[in-house]
């Protein structure tokens, strides 16, 4: 199966989706950076589909899927995961989740265990609402004229200065996801970010799991990667000489990462 395609949730969300990579093999998971869409990966395919079968979606509020009005919660955009696994009759699936989609895998861990193999957090935390001020972030994205200030704050957070200095097909890549994201669907999901607190709970994960985290990430910084880690028993962590979205900033080095964690499942 290819292209996206749609599903609609029990609270009538339409979610889009796609799955890439041969019928038999185990299932990957992917799950997105805030202000961005399931095109983030798309230079991950090559290396994921020699070994699995990968599922991407759009968060709610994001790309081709729905931008319902008012705050999302973690617990919504968590359950949007299990519905889309009931959808396609997964059982089980490994996942990856980035930054936002890093909280997202958190809660399924904790919330779904039944439903995960095993575990990838990249660039992610358990907690924000401390060091972000999401609601002048919600106010802003609800107010703005365009996305185009939101876009150039997202590319110095996300990108090192050397990939921001001169013209960059990945950046522009990028800066256009933030920019046809719809601002309700950014300002829903920064109130799951600014309402969730994972950081005691995730001491019940018992997926085996990989934190990976950017020594120079000015978000979900290296200190929350290691105490992911530290608090998920027998938890591995990977630090890399990146940013923040590292699996397109130190593509061969992630899905190395990636490939040889996952391929213990077979071992």
């Amino acid at each position: 199966m290819s292209g996206d395609r749609h599903f609609t949730t029990a609270d009538g969300c339409r979610i889009a989706y796609r799955i890439d990579g041969p019928d038999d093999r185990p299932v990957l998971a992917l799950s997105n950076s805030i202000a961005t869409n399931l095109h983030m990966w798309d230079r991950s395919m090559p290396a994921l589909t020699r070994s699995f079968r990968v599922l991407r979606y759009d968060t709610r509020g994001h790309g081709g899927s729905d931008a319902p009005v008012g705050a999302y919660s973690m617990d919504r955009l968590g359950r949007d995961v299990v519905e889309l696994l009931d959808h396609l009759a997964i059982d089980r699936a490994h996942f990856l989740g980035l930054s936002l989609g890093g909280f997202i895998g958190q809660w399924l861990a904790i919330f779904a265990p039944d439903r995960i193999d095993r575990l990838i957090l990249s660039n992610t935390a358990p907690y924000l609402a401390s060091e972000l001020p999401f609601d002048d972030q919600i106010r802003a994205a609800l107010a703005a004229p365009d996305m185009n200030g939101i876009a150039d704050g997202f590319m110095r957070n996300w990108f090192p200065a050397a990939m921001l200095a001169a013209p960059n097909d990945i950046v522009d890549e990028f800066r256009n996801m933030v920019l046809t994201t719809p601002p309700r669907g950014l300002a829903g999901c920064y109130a799951a970010l600014r309402d969730v607190d994972l950081r005691r709970v995730i001491s019940l994960i018992a997926a085996p799991t990989l934190v990976i985290g950017g020594e120079s990430d000015t978000v979900t910084r290296a200190r929350h990667s290691a105490d992911i880690a530290a608090t998920i028993t027998d938890a591995k962590l990977v630090l890399l000489p990146g940013v923040h979205i590292l699996n397109v900033e130190l593509a061969d080095r992630f899905n190395r990462e990636v490939a040889r964690f996952l391929a213990l499942s077979a071992t």
